[in-house]
């Protein structure tokens, strides 16, 4: 039987912990802090549950220098699937409460409550839009599901991938081509696909802010490649990701919103209100106001998870003096050994997404050798698994290698595959 030592696992998601955070996290089970009870026994109300929340944000903000006088950070449930819809219902919520304002301002503060909803309603018919650039399969997903909690008079596919690529993800379409709405609700794209191994090499310029300050609402799924290189933080007004890539373990997400949209700044309308102008009312559970007022609180969280999550940051930060430069250019030596590995063997493999917009965090790729492509990706996984390199079989919609290079693979374990990809050519 193999032992840990002897397996690097490349699995998408829930991905590779590193070993010394779960033998601490293990005792901590048992026992944390000599307290004679383990983590997952105590109250997620007590000083201790508390403080870990907040040890994990503070690590959180200098990893990625998140200017903390103007984000929020908080911990929820539901995966990156519950943000397609809490970014929906909290953003299409901040809209509708600046368009409030706006109308009050035209008809007057005293204005007869009929005619300011009149007004309202007519402005979300003719001006609410949520703009979705869809590059992979998970920007699909939360295109459809903002379709289906708004319907899709409100909802512009400002970007499409598969028309520029056969029908096929793989490629980003020249942001020249993006059609974006004026003033809408929130501008959405997925940092890093996973399934389709496509990552955005940098910020889109069009979203970037104005002089001024103005400019795009702008939403980032950040699940898989998040503390793996920097970003420009303030550009976003809401960055979200899933625990379970680079962070910690399934059972949390963090969404990190500019506190702008939150209150006292912003106030969510009414449920009232929000049916009087025929638009979803969120479950609490994914308001981003109710759960910040509540320290991530409101409800029962994971504190075993926040916990599992601030223990890998300290872990980056003992690791890293440059905090996320460091794990970046690590990253990006990985990936490279992975690509070049690849690329020196063109008749053996074909990299499925264009070379422009490559992830360095899910490297997805075919192996053709000897022309039967399913035999010969089932005798690559198998020599693959002999050599203790595993979790590299692609995503069931799309079949294929994806060899993950989260922040918990080692260099040592992307030169092993990397030698392997040689080996596997050469055989």
């Amino acid at each position: 039987m193999p032992t840990r030592a002897d397996i690097t696992y490349f699995g998408a998601g829930p991905a590779a912990l590193p070993t010394d955070v779960l033998e601490t996290a293990a005792q901590a089970l048992l026992n944390y802090n000599n307290t004679g009870l383990g983590i997952a026994e105590h109250s997620h109300r007590s000083e201790l549950a508390t403080n870990i929340i907040n040890e994990a944000k503070a690590d959180l903000a200098t990893f990625l220098d998140i200017p903390t006088d103007e984000y929020e950070t908080i911990f929820m449930q539901a995966g990156g699937t519950g943000e397609f819809a809490a970014s929906v219902y909290n953003l299409v919520g901040a809209w509708v409460a600046r368009q409030h304002a706006a109308v009050l301002k035209e008809l007057g503060a005293d204005a007869d409550e009929a005619k300011v909803v009149e007004a309202l309603r007519k402005r979300v018919q003719s001006r609410l839009k949520l703009d979705y650039i869809v590059t992979g399969g998970w920007s699909l997903k939360a295109y459809q599901e903002a379709v289906r909690l708004l319907g899709p008079e409100y909802v512009n596919l400002a970007a499409d991938a598969r028309t520029i690529n056969d029908g096929k993800f793989g490629k980003i379409p020249d942001q020249s081509t993006w059609k974006l709405s004026e003033d809408a609700a929130l501008v959405y794209y997925c940092d890093n696909e996973t399934v389709d191994g496509v990552e955005f090499p940098e910020f889109p310029s069009v979203l970037a802010p104005r002089a001024d300050g103005s400019g795009p609402i702008v939403v980032a799924d950040m699940s898989s490649n998040i503390l793996s290189r920097r970003f420009p933080v303030r550009n976003y007004s809401l960055l979200f990701f899933g625990a379970q890539k680079n962070l910690g373990c399934t059972g949390v997400t963090v969404a990190v919103i500019k506190k702008s949209l939150l209150p006292p700044n912003t106030v969510q309308p009414t449920p009232t209100l929000l049916r009087k102008l025929g638009l979803p009312i969120p479950p609490i559970i994914l308001q981003y106001e109710t759960i910040a007022k509540n320290n991530s609180l409101y409800n029962t969280l994971s504190i075993f998870d926040v916990y599992i999550a601030g223990q890998v940051l300290k872990k980056l930060l003992r690791t890293f003096p440059d905090k996320v430069d460091g794990q970046q250019k690590v990253a990006e030596q990985k990936a490279n050994l992975l690509y070049a590995a690849l690329e020196a063997h063109p008749d053996v493999y074909r990299i499925v997404p264009d070379k422009s917009v490559r992830s360095k965090m899910n490297i997805c790729f075919r192996v053709t050798k000897g022309g039967n492509i399913d035999e010969a990706e089932k005798a690559f996984l198998k020599e693959a698994t002999s050599r203790g390199l595993t979790g590299l079989k692609g995503h069931r919609s799309v079949g294929g290698i994806r060899a993950s290079n989260y922040n918990s693979i080692p260099l040592e374990g992307a030169q092993n595959l990397a030698k392997f990809i040689e080996d596997f050519a050469k055989a």
